[in-house]
């Protein structure tokens, strides 16, 4: 029943971290880029400018997405309290353990969130020690690196996120996973 509760907890994170941090990659890329068309005096769209348009964009959003994950790393991490998920929820309590926080805010998250990015930032490593032993062993690429990329990053995230869920109760004692 246990394994219900994280894995909807985790689909949950999921897909609010990959919305939130898309969607604002998404719209800070665009804001540059029309930034960039307006600043040059708006040329005509023609096949040439809707390219170097559509490279401006790829170019950014990567770069974007990247800063962006970490906004959305800290905003996801509060609406995973006091949310009954398979019978079962998170519960924040206060610095000395004695109350439950009800309303939980970013200020009450800053603690916990250190604690489990850091448990999310070994767990990736660990990860991507894994996948380098595999493309060393298995893979040719010219770089140990070639195929690392925010995507890839972001693969390692979610899948890590799920993990640390499972383990974040342990690490923290302010966190408490209680029947609902």
């Amino acid at each position: 029943m246990m394994s219900r509760f994280y894995l909807l907890l985790w689909l949950r994170w999921a897909i609010r971290l990959a919305t939130c941090s898309v969607v604002l990659a998404t719209l800070f890329s665009t804001l540059i880029t029309a930034y960039m068309y307006i600043a040059q005096g708006m040329p005509k769209l023609d096949i040439e400018v809707v390219d170097a348009l559509k490279d401006l964009f790829e170019f950014f959003f990567p770069l974007l997405w990247s800063f962006t994950l970490l906004l959305a790393l800290f905003r996801s991490l509060k609406y995973i309290f006091n949310r009954c998920v398979g019978g079962y929820e998170f519960h924040l309590y206060s610095c000395d353990l004695k109350e439950r926080l009800l309303h939980v805010g970013y200020g009450d998250l800053v603690k916990v969130w250190r604690k489990w990015f850091m448990l999310i930032i070994w767990l990736v490593a660990s990860f991507m020690i894994l996948s380098l032993a595999y493309t060393y062993m298995f893979k040719s690429f010219e770089s140990i690196f070639d195929w690392f990329d925010i995507y890839w990053l972001f693969g390692f995230i979610l899948i890590a996120g799920y993990f640390s869920f499972i383990l974040i109760s342990s690490r923290c004692k302010r966190i408490k996973v209680v029947k609902c």
